[in-house]
């Protein structure tokens, strides 16, 4: 059975003059596969989070979310791969996905195939498993300040390392966000660094 992970979200064309060595780097924008969404991976407190960063049609709300008090809260900056854990030995990340078509939480396990693809599993009670496979749209993230200011340690006086923009391939539609200023919220980028969203910066590690 096949488990749908966000109102139709996977991902679409990569970049495969990306570093290999960036192969089981999960961390980026990633396309979904009808195209209405990006999700956006990042490192948070030292495990992957991904967050809603961009809609093909704005204005999307959490409508089947049980929780009456966040049926109206907006799908852009909404976190849906949940704390995922890297596992011992593998390029397999492991943690919880929240499928906004039912307002459910799943187990689900993230891994990168190359460095323009992510598979991605959902698991209902350990069975009854589906997935899809998400397809990069952004470079990988650089650690982001959050988790410097986490640890306790001086943050870096040097300007942050910046990513080079690299166009998506013929046929990839191209985000509203500069590629350039991935992780950087401002007219271009709604989102920006989502381990300073709410919901990941509050969750207690």
């Amino acid at each position: 059975m096949r488990l749908a992970l966000y109102t139709g979200i996977v991902l679409v064309s990569g970049f495969s003059s990306l570093n290999p060595a960036l192969a089981a780097d999960p961390t980026g924008d990633w396309r979904v596969a009808d195209g209405v969404a990006n999700i956006r991976v990042a490192q948070c407190h030292g495990s992957m989070w991904g967050a809603v960063s961009w809609e093909k049609t704005p204005g999307g709300r959490d409508e089947n979310n049980p929780d009456v008090s966040k049926k109206n809260r907006p799908t852009l900056g909404m976190t849906i791969l949940f704390d995922m854990k890297k596992k011992p030995g593998a390029d397999q990340w492991e943690g919880q996905v929240y499928n906004a078509k039912d307002g459910q939480m799943y187990t689900s396990y993230i891994t990168p195939i190359g460095t323009d693809q992510l598979e991605i599993k959902g698991c209902v009670m350990g069975f009854l498993c589906g997935g899809e496979t998400w397809t990069r749209v952004g470079p990988p993230i650089p650690s982001s300040p959050a988790n410097v200011a986490a640890r306790g340690t001086p943050k870096t006086t040097g300007a942050a390392p910046k990513t080079a923009a690299v166009p998506p391939p013929a046929g990839v539609p191209r985000t509203t966000g500069s590629v350039a200023r991935l992780g950087q919220k401002g007219a271009a980028d709604a989102v920006g660094d989502i381990c300073l969203l709410p919901e990941i910066a509050g969750f207690a590690h």
